[in-house]
């Protein structure tokens, strides 16, 4: 592990976890890499809703960050009327949740997207007299129209392009499908915004469409969820803002130099969620490719890499990767190194040790693959393959119940009636509420640490 800091900023660590050791003939080098900021502050700090006190930056420290809401504002949202007015209720709780100094704009989204608060083109910069003014406009607030969110994310990217700040963030709601526009418009606006901000995207109700959402967050660098009753809206939304002024370091990535004759299998982050980052490299130099994580508060992520060796005959080592957290140089010059760490191969004739899979990395090999079994199980469902639904569904259940992920394990007791966790028997519930299938496809990427 190797660490490196920098004043006002978090410092990072990197540890690598794996069974180093390969069979003669063996080529598959698989390591956990755990990267850890801490230092920021920030993260998670979350003021009372409606109270007296306001939000400041925390002591040394500047307010970098700039952040835009967008409100889905579409017909869909009168419908029940506490809809649109839960959605003005988050929405004022996550203006008062922003510190002050921090630059914000409200966006109101249907087929068109329409600045709500400050207007003009500008963002306003968070203080009281602004997130009152705030309020006051979001106040204002109906709904009509159609749904077009690749118009909502182009002008906060625009909105945020006029911040000179790192940390540009977007929150985004929606209670409906994205039907005024193709699927091919708002990937285009996504690959556009692709690492000029970071998103969190949640949608309310269940009449939204779960990867709309989710590759929103994905590719975007977010979360997303689901909150079923729009009661809960507020709360979820002091909290996504809270988390979004936790972030200190922004455009963070993951480098990864390999030797000549080595190959990148995969990369992917597998905690707190699964997220593939294999096909977003970009070429960084020769034998080495950047891989984005987004912005960074206090916290901790897991990495799994996955490289393929040139055979070597027993008694040679190499390394096999070397992992950096870099930030990019903004004028393509040297990158500054948060820390390293390096992933090795040793060739053995010790069965025990080249067979021994290393606890990190089997523990997130079963976190992948019950995200996936759990996508594809629901996908049966809804297509009518009652039994391929049953066997994903209860690989998904076994699964859960191993590794002791008690979220996902609950989730899926209302979407199946569980006979025998261990050998995974289950059998499909006739009824189950819409808003429970959502919620675990929504969350089937969640996943949990390795226990200690």
């Amino acid at each position: 592990m190797a660490n490196f800091s920098k004043s006002n900023v978090p410092q990072f660590s990197v540890d690598v976890y794996q069974n180093e050791y390969l069979p003669e003939g063996g080529r598959e080098v698989n390591a956990i890499v755990t990267v850890t900021s801490t230092g920021g502050g920030t993260s998670g700090r979350v003021p009372l809703l409606g109270g007296s006190a306001t939000p400041s930056a925390v002591p040394g420290s500047s307010p970098d960050a700039a952040v835009v809401i967008m409100v889905d504002c579409s017909g869909s949202m009168e419908y029940p009327p506490t809809k649109m007015r839960n959605a003005r209720d988050a929405t004022a709780a996550a203006v008062d949740t922003l510190r002050d100094g921090v630059a914000f704009a409200v966006v109101a989204g249907t087929h068109l997207a329409k600045e709500v608060y400050p207007g003009n083109g500008r963002l306003a910069v968070a203080d009281a007299r602004t997130r009152e003014e705030a309020r006051q406009a979001l106040r204002r607030l109906s709904a009509g129209g159609g749904t077009a969110i690749s118009t909502w994310l182009r002008l906060a990217d625009r909105l945020l392009g006029t911040a000179d700040v790192s940390i540009r963030h977007g929150i985004l709601l929606t209670d409906g499908r994205n039907e005024h526009e193709s699927s091919e418009a708002l990937k285009a606006a996504l690959d556009e915004c692709a690492g000029r901000f970071t998103c969190d995207a949640r949608g309310v109700g269940t009449d939204w469409e779960v990867k709309e959402v989710t590759g929103i967050a994905s590719a975007l660098l977010g979360t997303s969820d689901i909150v079923a009753d729009p009661a809960g809206l507020a709360a979820d939304f002091t909290q996504m803002m809270a988390n979004a002024m936790g972030k200190e370091v922004a455009d963070v990535a993951l480098r990864l130099w390999t030797p000549v004759g080595v190959e990148i299998a995969f990369v992917k982050q597998v905690a707190p969620r699964v997220e593939q980052l294999t096909d977003r490299r970009t070429e960084a130099g020769p034998r080495a490719g950047d891989y984005p994580t987004g912005s960074w508060g206090d916290e901790s992520r897991d990495y799994h890499v996955c490289v393929r060796v040139p055979e070597a005959g027993i008694g040679r080592e190499m390394l096999a990767a070397r992992v950096s957290l870099i930030i990019p140089a903004a004028d393509s010059g040297t990158p500054e190194v948060l820390s390293q760490g390096l992933v090795r191969a040793v060739w053995t004739d010790d069965m025990e040790a080249s067979t021994s899979i290393n606890p990190q990395v089997a523990h997130y090999t079963g976190q992948a693959e019950l995200a996936q079994v759990i996508q594809q199980g629901l996908a049966a469902r809804k297509m009518g393959d009652l039994d391929g639904a049953t066997a994903k569904l209860g690989r998904a259940v076994q699964l859960a119940a191993f590794s002791g992920n008690a979220d996902t394990a609950k989730l899926l007791s209302k979407v199946v009636d569980v006979v025998d966790e261990a050998s995974g028997t289950v059998r499909l519930k006739a009824k189950v509420a819409e808003a429970d299938e959502m919620t675990l496809e929504t969350r089937s990427t969640k996943t949990v640490r390795v226990k200690k």
